[in-house]
This record gives C-alpha cells, sequence and structure tokens, in this order.
C-alpha cells in the first residue's frame, strides 16, 4: 500500500503507564480511518500525539515530505507538523471572546501568516460551506452546541491540511445536534480529505470510513474493511467489544 501518512512506533507514556504501545498505521491520500474501541484504551492520545499536544516518547510520523522523530523533535519540527495537521476538538475548543469569524482566521493568521483580509475572505467562505454565513459575527456563548462544534470543523476545514483529526467530535453534544455535526463530516470526506476521526457513533464509523482501526490496551488490535470489522471480526477482543456497544 501506497502511503502519504505513516506513523511508525509511535509510543507515549504518562509515568509508569504506557497509553499508547508502538503504534504502526499508515494512511492513504484521502482515506478516511475510523478509530473505535473501549474508553481509555489510547484512542484520543493517539490523536493529540499526531501534532503534540501530548508530545509522544518514541516513534516517527511522516506526512508526505516531513517525517518527525518524536525521540528528537524541535520546535520547528513541531510547528511544520502542525501545519499539515488540523484538530476537531470533542469539546468545540473556541476561542471566547472572538466570533464565529474570528474563531475560523485564528489558524489562518497565526500558523499559516496570512494578512486578516485574507483571512477573512476565506473565513466567509467557510461559514458558507458549513451553513453559518449569518452567525460569522456571533460569538460562541450565541450558538447552539451543533453551531460551535460546525464553527470548530470550520477552523479546521479552513487550513486545508494533509490530514484531518477528529477527536469524538459528536460526545459533547445534546442529541438534537449529533446529525448536523455527523452531516457536515460526511460532506468534508466526500471532498476525499484525509481523516483520522474517533469515534463512538459506529453507524457513523461504518458509513463513512474506508477502514476501521480498533484499539485496546493502547495497541492497534485489528483493522479492515468496515464491513469485515463490524461483520466479521478476527479478534475475540474485536467481537467481545461491538457486542457490548451493539
Amino acid at each position: 500500500m501506497s502511503c502519504d501518512i505513516e506513523i511508525s512506533g509511535l509510543t507515549k507514556r504518562f509515568g509508569q503507564n504506557t497509553v499508547l504501545n508502538q503504534i504502526e498505521l499508515c494512511l492513504k491520500p484521502g482515506e478516511r480511518v475510523a478509530i473505535i474501541g473501549p474508553s481509555g484504551t489510547g484512542k484520543s492520545t493517539l490523536l493529540r500525539s499526531l501534532n503534540f499536544l501530548d508530545a509522544p516518547d518514541e516513534g516517527r510520523i511522516t506526512l508526505g515530505d516531513l517525517t518527525v522523530d518524536a525521540a528528537k523533535a524541535s520546535k520547528t519540527d513541531i510547528l511544520a507538523l502542525r501545519r499539515r495537521t488540523a484538530f476537531v476538538f470533542q469539546n468545540y475548543a473556541l476561542f471566547a471572546n472572538k466570533t464565529a469569524r474570528q474563531n475560523i482566521m485564528e489558524g489562518l493568521t497565526t500558523v499559516r501568516g496570512w494578512s486578516a483580509e485574507k483571512a477573512r475572505e476565506r473565513a466567509n467562505q467557510i461559514l458558507e460551506r458549513i451553513g453559518l454565513a449569518d452567525r460569522g459575527d456571533s460569538y460562541p456563548s450565541a450558538l447552539s452546541g451543533g453551531q460551535q462544534q460546525r464553527v470548530g470543523i470550520g477552523r479546521a476545514m479552513a487550513l486545508e491540511a494533509d490530514l484531518m483529526l477528529f477527536d469524538e467530535p459528536t460526545s459533547a453534544l445534546d442529541p438534537e445536534w449529533v446529525g448536523e455535526v455527523l452531516d457536515l463530516i460526511r460532506a468534508i470526506a466526500d471532498g476525499r480529505q484525509t481523516m483520522l476521526i474517533v469515534t463512538h457513533e459506529m453507524q457513523f464509523a461504518r458509513e463513512i470510513a474506508d477502514r476501521v482501526v480498533f484499539m485496546e490496551g493502547g495497541r492497534i488490535v485489528e483493522q479492515g474493511p468496515p464491513d469485515q470489522i463490524f461483520g466479521n471480526p478476527r479478534d475475540d477482543r474485536t467481537r467481545a467489544f461491538l457486542r457490548r456497544v451493539g
């Protein structure tokens, strides 16, 4: 398989606890990969380690022509990696003192170095795409949970990153807002954006993913096409998990 994004030997420890244990994963351009598994098994830590929100202890991360060695990563390496990734947080992580438009502009001006005028134009385009063209001047406190998460996704979309990382994007939402956020992610996926999605929404994972990865105990236990993982899993641990959540 031709890899555009490769994770090799990625390991993360918190004290004596090894949360990620020698993770190996390869993504093709435009591939959508869903990560499922029990709580506390390292799924979110994997995403956070990929752009050094939680700095990994060992391993290499390759995006295109950029390779970062976790043990030797400099600030320049980490910034270069973050310029190629975009993160969607489960709790939105919007700036409360900035409008929806300003939240989308923030990464463009601070990470990409765009002028305010260029960033504003791009933010307006994104607001249109996420269905919030009329809420650009609204602050997060005036938006519903679903609208706030759409702004969070719009902020990530604006960066046009090589890899979008979604960390349980619907877990903080009231049930009535889940559908609109999942619909937006589906629309982005249709554009063949490379994605890693940690999710507890099994049906959504089955629909959107080209490949599903099951993690347990800080390791990848099994991976394969959705029909295989959900219909005929090979590992007893995968079967047991799917019985519990099914």
